[in-house]
């Protein structure tokens, strides 16, 4: 896998990504999509949304600062998205912790087609209906072999379902990869795990193996969390370290820690 090759590809082509994501964490993802060498563009009102996912690139849905009209907004994007053919990611923060934000999730799985369905285990658990707990938007635990909780849930839906954490998992319903680039402090700053939709969407805006984009990205991201951990362990200077990484990151700085099975 070809991971620092699909970075590059970003770069030249410069994708743009429409986001529909959660307020607490948007700067950061505008700030690591361009990074990345994307486009940000964040797109809330319902007036646009279909118009801005049609010159788009690529979507990004997160439902962290959820509210009821914003489902219905991001219905519309991701259909117009569909109807372009361009990946449509959905980050399920918090899915499992309350009924709406479940309930949520499960409507735009049925009524949109969703590419890559990413989330922590807990999330990805409460949508494929496994026990698990969570609190607030935290994984806390979770009852069974995520792999298999995340290769059956790909082979269910026919989406890729990535599940993050200390080691990520990427699976389609037959191939699965594991990620192991990454840091511990990477889980100590807010935001990370937007940031992470931001990098998948980039990347799979310009490989078509969505598979093989996901966890690329995952590499990426969290190579450049290795690489910050170095300069830093101080929570917002990270962040920014982090940011810098992926914007200065050569080919000779990158180490690949991805496995597919």
């Amino acid at each position: 896998m070809d991971c620092f090759g699909i970075l590059e590809r970003v770069r030249e082509k410069r994708p743009l990504v429409h986001h529909m994501t959660n307020w607490v964490s948007i700067s950061s993802c505008a700030d690591v999509t361009r990074a990345l060498g994307a486009l940000p563009v964040m797109a809330h009102a319902t007036e646009e949304a279909e118009d801005m996912a049609g010159i788009s690139s690529a979507l990004v849905l997160n439902i962290g600062t959820l509210t009821s009209g914003l489902v219905y907004t991001m219905e519309l994007a991701a259909k117009a998205a569909n109807r372009k053919g361009i990946p449509v990611v959905l980050d399920a923060v918090g899915a499992g912790a309350t009924k709406m934000r479940t309930d949520a999730c499960l409507r735009l799985l049925k009524s949109c087609r969703i590419d890559i369905l990413k989330g922590n285990a807990a999330e990805i658990a409460g949508i494929a209906g496994v026990e698990a707990e969570v609190k607030g938007v935290e994984s806390i635990s979770v009852s069974g072999d995520l792999k298999v909780i995340a290769k059956d849930l790909a082979g269910k839906l026919g989406s890729i379902v990535v599940i993050t954490g200390k080691d990520d998992i990427v699976s389609d319903g037959k191939r699965t990869a594991i990620v192991s680039n990454g840091h511990e402090l990477m889980g100590r700053v807010v935001g990370t795990g937007c940031m992470a939709s931001s990098c998948i969407a980039s990347f799979c805006a310009v490989e078509k193996d969505y598979l093989v984009g996901a966890a690329a990205a995952l590499s990426i991201f969290g190579r450049a969390g290795e690489l910050a951990a170095k300069k830093t362990n101080e929570p917002v200077a990270y962040r920014n370290k982090l940011i810098d990484s992926i914007a200065s990151m050569k080919e000779e700085d990158f180490e690949q820690k991805v496995e597919i099975c």
